[in-house]
């Protein structure tokens, strides 16, 4: 297992601390309106002229930068938006991403009823779920059928987690039908089944751009025998070593309606949580599936309904 050990480097900016001054609030304000004025103009382009423009209808209004560009025509909300989440570390990403990204709503659109609900579910798992500081932090996501949203959950989970300052990998184990790829555009040369067949080691993780803690393992080349690999003690000693790795594991398995990988899959994690879609999934299925979960190793969080 020695191919487990190498090091993966999660990237942690240093906070930045404002100068002492006679007012501290004050000067934090001071600051902070400086910076944004600095991170607006250089997202918008804006020459010294237009930037002298916005700080004096700021200064003559009593308005902060952002309001004074956005009254001047020069900005719009959204832009100042962006502007803030980079003044305060809180990943988020323009309307302007390719397609492939539509489904990260934590992301693309952080005000949304779904980010919310998202974040609703984050906070519910932190707090009766997880425990700050446990090593084994995994979360399995498991659904009776395709197209249940697991792969939606998983991803804006992942980036929810890693937006509340966790290092976070989501590990893509759906290797009948994966997706992660897709959803956050990265190479899935290698990933999660070379990794389990011996042919790459830790470097198959790749660091998500833009998004502080957020790294995804994923699925790499289908093979021949997906039940098998994530059945192995391969997999077993894999997520063990990534909990001491990570704060936060959230793991993508494929409908247990393709096979016995997602029951392998929950084993493996300290948590599982059970998806149903609204309109779609049975009680019936939703009974066999808790039910298999049940008669394994299996920890289940909860269940819960996707209604978009």
């Amino acid at each position: 297992m020695a191919r487990f050990r190498e090091a993966v480097a999660v990237a942690r900016e240093d906070d930045a601390q404002p100068e002492a001054a006679d007012s501290p609030w004050a000067a934090v304000a001071a600051l902070q309106d400086r910076r944004l004025g600095e991170i607006l103009a250089q997202r918008l382009n804006l020459p010294e002229q237009e930037r002298d423009r916005i700080a004096a209808v700021a200064r003559l209004r009593k308005v902060r930068f952002g309001d004074a560009a956005v009254a001047l025509g020069l900005a719009s909300a959204q832009d100042v938006f962006l502007a803030l989440s980079s003044q305060f570390r809180y990943a988020c990403a323009s309307d302007a991403l390719g397609d492939g990204a539509a489904e990260q709503v934590m992301l693309r659109k952080p005000r949304s009823p779904q980010a919310e609900a998202v974040r609703a579910l984050r906070s519910e798992l932190s707090r009766q779920v997880f425990t700050d500081g446990a090593p084994a932090a995994s979360l399995a996501v498991v659904s009776p059928q395709s197209q249940d949203g697991k792969s939606f959950l998983c991803a804006n989970l992942a980036v929810a987690w890693s937006q509340a300052g966790r290092r976070t990998l989501l590990i893509d184990a759906d290797l009948r039908g994966p997706r992660q790829h897709q959803v956050f555009g990265i190479d899935d040369a290698t990933g999660l089944s070379s990794l389990l067949a011996g042919r790459s080691g830790l470097e198959a993780i790749a660091r998500v751009e833009d998004v502080p803690g957020l790294c995804v393992l994923p699925a790499g080349p289908l093979p021949p025998n997906p039940l098998e690999l994530v059945d192995s003690p391969v997999f077993r000693d894999l997520m063990g070593e990534l909990s001491h790795r990570f704060d936060q594991i959230v793991v993508d398995t494929p409908a247990s309606a393709y096979g016995a990988d997602a029951m392998a899959i929950a084993d493996r994690c300290s948590a599982t949580l059970v998806l149903a879609r609204r309109h779609a999934s049975s009680l019936a299925s939703l009974a066999a599936l808790t039910g298999h979960l049940a008669q394994g190793q299996a920890r289940l969080a909860g269940v819960v309904m996707n209604t978009f």
